[in-house]
């Protein structure tokens, strides 16, 4: 996988799928996407977070729908309701699984799994 343009990223760890979240989440979903970006140190009590280097724009798939809910559409996600500690699950023809606590993580989850494996390799730093 590649690094973000911008920021260099200065090691890159390897975790389970299912395990990603917030802006480690995002970054994923920008490798799976070909979407070039950069990621932005935490300052004045926000988290780390994932931008798009040409516009500034955060990039959050995770947490926005705007950006997020199109993955679902395009890739024919379903989503279920779950009663569980992960209360969302989304899965794609293929068979490809995610789960998370809102229907957006759970969908990036398992888009990220579809492309790049329930195990992949994050930036050390988004990983809290």
């Amino acid at each position: 996988m590649g690094s973000p343009s911008g920021d260099a990223v200065t090691d890159l760890i390897e975790v389970q799928t299912s395990a990603l979240d917030g802006a480690a989440l995002d970054w994923a979903v920008a490798q799976v996407e070909g979407i070039k970006v950069a990621i932005a140190e935490p300052h004045y009590g926000a988290d780390w977070r994932v931008y798009r280097p040409e516009s500034g724009g955060k990039y959050s798939p995770s947490t926005e729908w705007a950006v997020g809910g199109p993955l679902i559409e395009r890739e024919t996600l379903h989503l279920f309701s779950k009663t569980s500690s992960q209360p969302w699950a989304a899965t794609n023809a293929g068979g490809f699984v995610g789960f998370g606590s809102t229907p957006l993580v759970a969908a990036c989850r398992a888009i990220v799994a579809a492309k790049l494996g329930y195990t992949v390799q994050v930036p050390r730093e988004l990983i809290q």
